[in-house]
């Protein structure tokens, strides 16, 4: 069942290890099926709230990505001819869908000097000479995203397909294909030590790493921290970063600190700082460093602007290779207003955006195609599908 209001969601998870209960907002609920034994957490008395911890970037408020929408508008009302930009969309596609690409990719043409900024790429570095483009989610629970939504050999041929459509829209960036495992899952129950969040076993690491190794993608290990933090996280995963082919993920929206604090993951759009996203980095600098490794990704997701705090500060390293990623779902228009708000206006060093095979198309319009996608400036050099 498909709640509209935003709320999230407790699947049981039943594994022969552990029964836990897991709440999932909408922004991790691709696939909108139910899931064995579903049970949903129950609604609070608040009719509305001032943002939505579901990825849903048309219902998070946010007066930044307001002034956008305003904007494209605006620039659709003026005219939006532009001789030197031409646009090949869908055919089903609005003219909102088009004034909003143009406004982001006027914006990106303005930007592009930034992009990519920090260090030179070190050898060994995956970015900028390929693209990655990753599956995401968790086995356990079908809500999760498409790693969990198929049986393992549906999954990896819907795979091949995603990356073929990839490699031919651009010949020139060769396809580094990737899966994106949730890790640590935040939750809607406080578990023993009242951190709302849900570490995964091993065990399925390392069988999500041997998907991979199938196809000869690399892993990311995403943290949602939820009452946690990235310190205390991070170190249980080395021995799987300490792996060459193993990368890191942290989600910003279900970090509950700061003006969070207390409050139950998938309520509000959670927060991280800088500070929070740099120690990451110099942890897995000193890993690369250690271990002789090539250098490692960080992906920090995004569809807000406050859910990364001090964006300006985060560090830069030879041996840590940063993106942005735009995190959001909902139609084209939006997709696009928030690229450009949120990821080309705060420039880090790479850009990333993810797809959603199930949320973007609520609304009846189509995924948005790989060469739909690479109008936008800078080019995102990660893309996420859930």
């Amino acid at each position: 069942m498909y709640l509209p209001t935003g709320r999230d969601r407790v699947h049981r998870l039943i594994s022969t290890a552990f029964v836990a209960a897991i709440a999932i907002s909408t922004a991790a609920c691709g696939p909108m099926h139910d899931v064995g034994t579903a049970s949903h957490a129950t609604p609070d008395s608040t009719a509305s709230r001032r943002d939505s911890a579901n990825g849903n970037i048309a219902q998070a408020v946010d007066t930044t990505v307001k002034k956008t929408v305003s904007d494209s508008t605006a620039k659709k009302l003026t005219g939006a001819k532009d001789t030197a930009i031409t646009l090949k969309l869908l055919k089903t596609r609005t003219p909102k869908d088009s004034f909003s690409l143009l406004a982001a990719i006027r914006s990106g043409n303005k930007m592009i000097g930034k992009w990519p900024s920090g260090p030179a790429p070190l050898p060994g570095s995956i970015l900028p000479a390929k693209r990655i483009v990753a599956f995401y989610g968790n086995p356990l629970v079908k809500k999760m995203g498409v790693l969990g939504e198929y049986p393992v050999d549906v999954m990896l041929a819907k795979f091949d397909k995603i990356i073929a459509e990839w490699n031919a829209a651009d010949p020139s960036t060769p396809v580094q294909p990737a899966l994106h495992l949730i890790t640590v899952v935040a939750q809607g129950s406080p578990g023993r030590d009242g951190k709302y969040r849900l570490r995964m076993a091993d065990t399925l690491v390392q069988k999500v790493y041997g998907w991979a190794q199938q196809r000869h993608a690399i892993l990311f290990l995403d943290i949602q921290v939820a009452g946690s933090t990235v310190q205390e996280e991070l170190p249980r995963l080395i021995p799987f970063l300490s792996r060459p082919d193993v990368h890191l993920g942290i989600d910003p929206e279900f970090s509950m600190h700061y003006s969070r604090e207390g409050l139950v993951p998938g309520t509000q759009i959670g927060i991280m700082d800088a500070a929070d996203i740099n120690y990451a980095v110099s942890e897995l600098s000193k890993l690369v460093a250690e271990k002789k490794l090539p250098p490692k990704i960080l992906i920090v997701h995004r569809f807000t602007r406050p859910m990364v705090r001090n964006a300006a500060s985060i560090k830069l390293d030879p041996n840590v290779q940063v993106v942005m990623n735009m995190d959001g779902w909902g139609q084209p228009w939006l997709k696009f207003d928030s690229y450009e708000a949120y990821i080309v206006r705060e420039p880090v060093q790479f850009t990333g955006f993810k797809i959603f095979f199930h949320n973007d198309t609520r609304l009846g319009d189509p995924i948005l195609t790989p060469s739909e996608v690479l109008h936008l400036l800078p080019r995102p050099m990660y893309i996420q599908y859930q």
